[in-house]
């Protein structure tokens, strides 16, 4: 059994304690952020430019944020990341707009975009880009 990562585990409780509906942005090979969302009361879609196949999780589909299916993102109340490129941000937050969802994400160390959004946990740095309306 693959140990459950601290950092995946604390956004996943992060998105079930606040959220019904979401999708995850460049789930790539770390799907384990997703798997305990979709075990929980959660309703969750993923995305990637790349499919792997020893990642899948049943709600997956390629989509390019450069180039999004805006309907995929339609009815959810957030869009989160888990390490994404800081280039992703700017299209993540584009769709979160158009979409009217929270946009949440987790850096990879202290990289951040502009000003850093607003920090909405205490104990790992989770940062929402857009809050919806």
């Amino acid at each position: 059994m693959t140990p459950i990562k601290y950092i995946e585990r604390e956004i996943a409780r992060f998105i079930i304690e606040h959220y019904s509906n979401v999708i995850e942005i460049g789930i790539g090979r770390n799907p384990v952020a997703a798997r305990i969302i979709k075990d929980s009361s959660v309703k969750i879609r993923c995305s990637d430019i790349i499919r792997y196949p020893e990642c899948l999780v049943e709600c997956e589909i390629i989509d390019d944020v450069f180039s999004p299916d805006i309907g995929f993102y339609h009815g959810v109340d957030a869009i989160y990341s888990i390490r994404p490129a800081p280039e992703m941000i700017p299209p993540m937050k584009e769709i979160a707009v158009i979409v009217n969802a929270d946009l949440i994400v987790y850096h990879l160390g202290f990289e951040i975009y502009g000003d850093g959004g607003e920090i909405v946990c205490s104990h790992i740095p989770i940062h929402r880009y857009h809050k919806s309306q």
